[in-house]
């Protein structure tokens, strides 16, 4: 992503102004910042559900405007912040897309995604009818149960968008350790609000007034001194 501002055209809102950063393959980035800074509007650029005001969007140097949608989007795995569930199993919930691809088990990625055990104390565990949106779960549920249908997509990139907010932070960072060896090999960028557990990834990009205000690991922004540093600092005081 080069030189990319954006401004929704129904609101007439600026969302990211001059926004450059590049992800390499196989690496895991974290994309943070305060609300409204413009993190998800990047992961909504990336599957073009619109396109920039201006700069350029490449994937391997190719313009992400040459890509059929279809074969763009089948790369991506992509779970949003206000999940979606339809009112089916648990089970075909998970392997909702997969035609074809029926040896993969909802189980296993429903392990990796820290909702297995509490489908099995469902009353028809995977059979279970989670209602229209998914209106018999928790919000934890929901979005957990989106996670383990994204990793069955097995898709080589995976976006998060702050998809764990409805699970503590204990149980955010034990979901994201489950999710490090299915995550190895691909590339990933997790977009959170939460400071904290954050020193595992490849690159942390800080989003402030809708650009990219700092870029680097977690020890390298530590020593920057900066607003990555500042916004730690106010989570731990908040722990306490």
């Amino acid at each position: 992503m080069e030189g990319v501002s954006f401004t929704y055209p129904d609101t007439g809102v600026q969302a990211l102004r001059d926004v450059s950063f590049t992800v390499m393959p196989g690496e895991k980035v974290a994309l943070i910042g305060r609300t409204g800074a413009g993190k998800s509007t990047i992961a909504e650029l990336l599957l073009r559900f619109y396109d920039p005001d201006s700069g350029s969007i490449c994937v391997d140097d190719v313009p992400i405007q040459d890509y059929p949608l279809e074969a763009l989007r089948e790369q991506i795995s992509y779970v949003p912040q206000d999940v979606f569930l339809f009112g089916d199993s648990v089970r075909n919930n998970i392997a909702f897309g997969l035609v074809g691809n029926a040896e993969k088990s909802p189980e296993t990625y429903a392990a990796m995604a820290h909702i297995h055990r509490e489908i099995t104390d469902f009353p028809k565990q995977y059979d279970t009818l989670v209602g229209e949106r998914g209106v018999t779960l928790s919000g934890g549920q929901k979005q957990r149960i989106s996670i383990a249908r994204a990793f069955i997509k097995e898709a080589p990139v995976i976006i998060l968008d702050d998809c764990l907010s409805a699970v503590d932070a204990d149980t955010e960072q034990q979901i994201l350790g489950q999710m490090r060896q299915y995550l190895k090999d691909r590339t990933a960028l997790i977009i959170t609000h939460r400071i904290s557990g954050l020193m595992h990834y490849d690159k942390i990009l800080v989003m402030d007034n809708n650009t990219i205000a700092e870029s680097g690991t977690h020890e390298e922004l530590l020593l920057k001194g900066g607003i990555y540093a500042e916004l730690l600092e106010t989570a731990a005081k908040d722990d306490r």
